[in-house]
């Protein structure tokens, strides 16, 4: 399953793949920076601001907590966060999820899969995942 993230809410479209990758199936991801946040812009930058901030602080030489700052690494988290990965099962189907910024050359003709239960439609306020990924320093 190849799926276009470009107007895609991210807890939405991460519900969904996360239920296709527990029953299987390997699932791609196009476009992470162009996925939508909704709510202020504000409220983004902090809420992903506070949990890098809280992985940095403890002693630079700990192994964790790590919090990603990069689009597609925020998106796999978010799944990761819907699948059981710390048993087997969840760790087989998180293996099975790739997310890229952009459009790599080995999909530029492949077709992709609609998702209509998680695009951004009827939000007031809202942001892309790329967007906070910059105000967080990530290069990309």
């Amino acid at each position: 399953m190849i799926i276009n993230g470009e107007g895609h809410v991210l807890g939405r479209l991460a519900s969904v793949i996360s239920k296709n990758l527990l029953e299987g199936e390997e699932v791609i991801v196009l476009n992470a920076e162009k996925i939508m946040l909704t709510g202020s812009k504000e409220w983004a930058y902090a809420k992903y601001k506070q949990r890098v901030d809280r992985a940095s602080i403890s002693n630079p030489r700990d192994l964790g907590p790590k919090y990603p700052r990069r689009p597609e690494d925020i998106f796999r988290r978010t799944v990761r966060g819907m699948l059981p990965y710390k048993k087997s099962k969840g760790r087989e189907a998180y293996k099975g999820l790739k997310a890229f910024v952009g459009v790599p050359e080995e999909y530029q003709n492949a077709e992709f899969q609609e998702i209509p239960q998680a695009e951004f439609q009827n939000v007031r306020k809202g942001m892309e995942l790329g967007e906070v990924s910059k105000l967080l320093g990530a290069k990309f």
